[in-house]
């Protein structure tokens, strides 16, 4: 069954996302994060296979009502969000979902793509509630986790020919992440660009690779939050 636009937050930080709830009406909770295009059809399509697997996921519109299908104004999208904003709005829908009779979890993931994948790591480092994160070739330049308040274990895809996140910056981020003592999981996948498990965008997308991931991230968020 597809999703629904949803209101969560308060009186002072409304923000609307996208919720998909599994056919048994319960299940862990996950928040599903954009790429820097917004809360468009392939995001929805990703929360709403999220419920098909028993999980209650929970899309939130980041850009607020907008969306892009130009690289140029993307781009734009992502380097004017409010930092301080975004970080409201995912502390909202992690509440927003933990708040849900749905959700049988004390804890949710997080997993974002591109712009998200960054925002996904950001969010776990900001809230012990993600009780497991991943992400998918995260990007954003104007995003610092504090690295050292992260209490979720990380599970991290990447592009070999990713000219955003090459492999040189995952391993960075890698050792990064050990060196404070956290647990980190990364595989660059050889032959493959940036937002290869985009299935709308058939210039990039890798079959193969998506399924691997997304069988891996199941197991990882079963492993962590059931």
């Amino acid at each position: 069954m597809p999703g629904t636009m949803i209101e969560f937050g308060n009186t002072e930080n409304r923000s609307n996302g996208y919720l998909a709830v599994p056919n048994s009406g319960a299940g862990p909770g996950v928040v599903v994060l954009q790429e820097w295009w917004g809360l468009v059809d392939h995001i929805k399509d990703v929360a709403d296979r999220f419920a098909s697997e028993g999980f209650v996921a929970l899309a939130p519109d980041l850009y607020h009502g907008e969306s892009t299908t130009s690289p140029d104004a993307a781009g734009k999208l992502m380097m004017a969000l409010d930092i301080s904003q975004v970080e409201r709005d995912l502390g909202g829908a992690i509440d927003a979902l933990l708040a849900r009779a749905e959700v049988s979890t004390t804890q949710v993931g997080t997993v974002g793509f591109c712009m998200g994948g960054q925002l996904s790591l950001y969010a776990a480092c900001e809230n012990e509630s993600v009780g497991a994160c991943v992400m998918f070739y995260g990007i954003h330049p104007r995003v610092k986790p504090n690295l050292k308040a992260l209490t979720a274990p990380v599970l991290g895809f990447f592009a070999e020919r990713d000219e955003f996140v090459p492999p040189a910056a995952v391993r960075q981020l890698e050792s990064e992440l050990r060196a404070v003592g956290k647990s980190a999981d990364f595989t660059v996948f050889e032959g493959v660009d940036h937002a290869f498990f985009n299935d709308s965008r058939a210039e990039v997308y890798h079959e193969q690779h998506a399924d691997t991931c997304w069988s891996k991230m199941l197991g990882f968020y079963n492993e962590c939050l059931r």
